[in-house]
């Protein structure tokens, strides 16, 4: 039977047509994962077939209507199992002791920050207001970091107003706010309908392009109690990660077909602008690393980058596909 589901996710895919039948099967079959409203996070939606090619037959995708980090919570509750998670945030909530495990880095470049006339660089914020979902929501927790790489107090320099993703591109549309950080679809649909101008583009422009943004992180308990769960859940996520590279049609149809997008334009353009299927090129600990300095030379974090690393994060399932996925 597991045979079976692997052929015929391999017939839908045209890909990765085993799994690794020695290997025993997934201590549980439930797998609950987060539904966050970020295209980014296609890899994990993608996944579905492929984790029950795993071995998992209860696949849940749970979506909470919490803003900020309770999502994140989530994750140490035990409520979400396994889940794509946003790297700032995630050092933000490790940092005060949420159970929770960074285990792989998928892509880099999700995030972009838009700006008015009045902004052409980041350094140009400094004294401008900038809309956020909420304060130590993911748009806070990264721009928090980038105005800290740039010498900027974002506690000082910079007035956050809380803003649904749907006022805050109206604001700028009308020139209310001066910045919005956004997650796919957002900037695909502020390119599309001309409103601001990108000022950094995390696909493109450096230090952001050579850091993940968004890593597979576990629950601790689930993580230590299931790793052979744990390691095919990983496995399932990164061979998505690359089908959302080489099928971006195909994926862009299939997120809008099951409801996880609304828009099939910025869905595909979405897939062709975010760099996936390099989960191999980058090192997540670096990223675990510049994220944690960046965010405690902001005041976001108390803990060294080293204790962050230390109490956060376990590669060694990572380390075990890239031998076996012939990284």
């Amino acid at each position: 039977m597991g045979a079976a589901a692997a052929a015929g996710t391999g017939s839908l895919w045209g890909l990765w047509t085993d799994v690794a039948s020695a290997e025993p099967p997934p201590e549980t079959t439930r797998l609950r994962l987060l539904k966050f409203p970020s295209l980014c996070l296609a890899p994990q939606y993608v996944a579905e077939e492929l984790l029950r090619a795993e071995g998992f037959t209860d696949i849940q995708y749970l979506e909470f209507p919490e803003e900020g980090t309770a999502a994140y919570t989530r994750i140490g509750s035990g409520e979400i199992d396994i889940s794509q998670g946003f790297i700032a945030p995630s050092v933000v909530q490790i940092d005060r002791g949420i159970p929770l495990l960074l285990l792989a880095g998928v892509h880099v470049g999700c995030f972009e920050l838009f700006g008015t006339e009045r902004v052409r660089a980041v350094r140009d914020l400094k004294g401008k207001t900038v809309a956020v979902p909420a304060l130590g929501s993911s748009p806070h927790a990264f721009l928090t970091a980038v105005l800290a790489f740039v010498g900027l107090d974002a506690r000082q320099d910079v007035s956050f107003i809380e803003r649904s993703p749907a006022d805050a591109k109206q604001d700028l549309a009308e020139g209310k706010i001066d910045g919005y950080m956004g997650f796919p679809p957002d900037p695909q649909e502020l390119r599309a309908k001309k409103i601001g101008h990108p000022v950094l583009q995390s696909a493109l422009d450096r230090p952001w392009s050579q850091y993940f943004c968004c890593l597979v992180a576990g629950n601790r308990q689930f993580v230590q109690k299931y790793p052979v769960a744990t390691r095919r859940a990983v496995r399932a996520i990164l061979k998505a990660d690359q089908i959302c590279a080489l099928e971006p049609e195909r994926v862009a149809r299939t997120l809008t077909e099951r409801g996880f997008a609304t828009n099939y334009d910025y869905t595909l353009q979405t897939m062709r602008d975010v760099p996936y299927g390099r989960w191999r090129d980058f090192d997540p600990e670096d990223t675990v690393r510049f994220y944690a300095l960046r965010l405690h030379e902001a005041g976001m974090i108390r803990s060294s980058p080293q204790k962050i690393i230390a109490q956060g994060t376990d590669w060694r399932f990572l380390n075990e596909l890239r031998r076996e996925l012939k990284a």
